[in-house]
């Protein structure tokens, strides 16, 4: 064999091996946990969102710009209600993203 095979025949019995110490850690887990598999699992709580901030937005916003797309940045602005950003309202911040995005993937 050459030495890229020697090499893939290794890393694929690694990966086997891993896969294998990894079956019987959770074979033990299970043995030792003193839990019933027929339990059902802890539901998994949502992560809240995270609030967005202007500095968050101004980034996108300038990035377009600098991409020659000033006026689309205005227009969403004004869809927004605001002739600059720090007039938009915190709560359209997502939307307005949103809209970026559609701007920066060329509609």
């Amino acid at each position: 064999m050459s030495k890229m095979a020697d090499m893939a025949q290794t890393i694929e019995d690694l990966r086997n091996a891993a896969a294998a110490i990894n079956d019987a850690a959770d074979w033990l887990y299970k043995q030792f946990s003193g839990s019933d598999e027929s339990e059902a699992p802890e539901p998994v709580k949502p992560e809240p969102k995270k609030e967005l901030k202007l500095e968050d937005v101004r980034p996108v916003l300038a990035n377009l710009s600098r991409s020659g797309h000033t006026a689309e940045v205005r227009a969403l602005l004004q869809k927004y209600g605001a002739a600059k950003l720090s007039a938009v309202d915190p709560a359209n911040y997502e939307a307005l993203l949103k809209d970026a995005e559609v701007i920066a993937n060329g509609k």
